[in-house]
């Protein structure tokens, strides 16, 4: 095992300390000495411009940050990830999300396995799939066309294909809609199914194991739904023969346990395969994607995955000045580990992209909650930060208050796109344009603020300036897109996931295992037998569960 480099311990890290030490944040000055800063800290990637000039950077801040990366090895890091070396290592496994997105005549062979065949093998079984779907030629039991596709799933098996399809509804073909369940409240299989014809509904179950826990059991109600309702209306008679075609034609599953797919009712032939190294918050551009692919069709997710491509060349292939992964990754380490900024929020002026945020949660924060490196020993920073955000101009109505005025730093990044796909006038103003009018005013707010100098300028009565004085030189970054194509939303989801993995490199953490999320799930299965009323199970538990437990089974019909 390669053992990271400690980053706090670089020539690096002790120059951004002193420069830490000696910042005096002027976003205003700055601009003013500098007519081309706005010029030299904005890039392009792909089909996404990205202004970084409005961050609390300098020259000698930006010079150092990239000595920092250096002297960590991310550029042998990041080369040992896109080859397939076991970089995962306390899973023992690659790290090869980007090649799902790899084209058909790449090459990269791993432990002797042809990855690029093998994905898109995968990939040509989807697309079939999604076409007899698209067209009608796959039916339900009374032979009606799909309608609806509801994916259950929960996590990374969620969060990606919600988000996605969400972002892409004006791609999606019409008279087909997704629905999604991931919770195991009973409340959220109730309420998505509830107004749903069975007989034109098809459920995808996102497993890899086929034995997760909330999602085999949001399955098996599901499934007794899809079949009572089918019975109720004379659609199937209860033998075993009609229940098991009904669950085989209105079923498919996105799993590489095969057994366990016949054993639930699923034909194997329906079920779509991924790998283990493919970790669940960076899957959905395989075939966990399976919903977002029927709904936009084949080219449009071939689209999406050249997207990720586009992006993931630029970052293994961009010299370190230009690379905006690199850049944006390395700024956040600048946040949280010099201006102690716990939090970062993401603003998507798009409405399209208002599950955006969520899906970042789940990226960047289950991989960068770490308080170990991949050596197993502790780290020697901060690490991580919380991401959370809402779409604009929502959230000026809600935080922005605390983003502009409070006492937290709070780095944000602002995304929009310059043509919507609902170009809409009220009869007398362009409601994008002044839409984003409210995208370009924040950053420019939260850069430049106000002065007590304004503030009185404009008559404020005294005793009322001070609350009206805006610091300014408040972080933000722009990210404007031509339009919310499939294409571009690939490009943001990879542009984030190697701003994720720069930040592991550097914290020398690793960014692609979990473990944090089994534990809660190993007790709630212990506690369980507690919770259905056995004594001895509720005795073993501390007391204050025991109290809770209690009071729970008191209360309960």
């Amino acid at each position: 095992m390669i053992t990271p480099v400690d980053a706090t311990t670089t020539e690096a890290w002790a120059d951004l300390r002193t420069l830490k030490d000696a910042l005096v944040p002027d976003l205003r000055a700055w601009f003013e000495a500098d007519p081309r800063r706005a010029e030299d800290l904005s890039y392009d990637l792909a089909d996404l411009r990205i202004d970084l000039s409005k961050n609390l950077i300098t020259d000698d801040i930006v010079a150092a940050l990239m000595r920092l990366a250096e002297q960590v090895g991310f550029a042998s890091r990041r080369d040992a990830m896109f080859a397939g070396e076991r970089i995962n290592v306390t899973e023992n496994r690659s790290v090869l999300h980007t090649a799902l997105r790899l084209p058909r005549d790449a090459e990269l062979t791993v432990d002797g396995q042809d990855v690029v065949t093998d994905v898109h093998e995968v990939l040509d079984r989807m697309y079939a799939f999604a076409d007899k779907v698209r067209s009608g030629e796959w039916v339900g039991v009374t032979g009606q066309r799909i309608e609806t596709v509801v994916n259950i799933g929960i996590g990374g098996s969620d969060l990606g294909p919600v988000m996605v399809y969400e972002a892409l509804l004006p791609y999606k073909q019409d008279g087909l809609d997704c629905r999604f369940i991931s919770n195991i409240d009973p409340s959220d299989c109730a309420e998505t199914l509830a107004d749903l014809d069975p007989t034109t509904t098809l459920f995808i179950v996102a497993s890899k194991t086929f034995t997760t826990l909330e999602t085999l059991t949001n399955a098996r109600m599901a499934r007794s739904w899809l079949l009572d309702k089918l019975a109720e209306a004379g659609a199937i008679d209860s033998t075993d023969n009609a229940r098991r075609d009904a669950v085989g034609k209105h079923f498919v599953a996105v799993s590489t346990a095969l057994d366990k797919v016949a054993d639930f009712g699923i034909d194997p032939a329906n079920a779509f395969g991924f790998w283990d190294w493919v970790g669940g918050r960076y899957s959905v551009d395989s075939a966990v994607g399976l919903p977002v692919a029927i709904a936009i069709g084949p080219d449009g997710f071939r689209d999406f995955l050249a997207g990720f491509h586009a992006v993931d060349q630029h970052f293994l292939n961009e010299s370190p000045e230009r690379n905006v992964p690199l850049l944006m990754g390395l700024l956040n380490i600048w946040y949280v580990n010099f201006l102690d900024a716990h939090t970062h929020a993401v603003l998507p002026y798009a409405q399209y992209l208002h599950r955006f945020p969520a899906y970042l949660q789940q990226l960047t924060m289950e991989s960068n909650g770490k308080s170990v490196r991949w050596d197993g020993t502790p780290v020697t920073s901060h690490t991580g930060e919380v991401f959370w955000g809402e779409p604009g101009t929502n959230g000026q109505h809600a935080f922005y208050q605390l983003i502009h005025q409070g006492t937290r730093l709070i780095p944000a990044d602002f995304i929009a796109v310059a043509n919507p796909a609902h170009p809409v006038s009220d009869g007398d103003t362009d409601v994008h344009g002044l839409f984003l009018a409210n995208f370009f005013a924040q950053t420019a707010a939260l850069a430049f603020g106000k002065t007590a100098e304004e503030v009185r300028a404009e008559g404020t009565a005294e005793e009322i300036v001070p609350a009206r004085v805006f610091e300014g030189n408040k972080p933000t970054t722009s990210i404007m897109a031509p339009e919310l194509s499939p294409s571009v939303v690939g490009q943001l989801i990879a542009l984030y996931e190697h701003i994720t993995f720069v930040q592991g490199i550097v914290w020398g953490i690793d960014s692609f295992d979990q473990w944090g999320v089994e534990l809660g799930k190993k007790l709630a299965l212990e506690i369980a037998p507690a919770v259905f009323g056995d004594a001895e199970a509720l005795a073993a538990q501390d007391p204050s569960t025991q109290a809770m437990v209690s009071w729970y089974l008191a209360k309960r019909d």
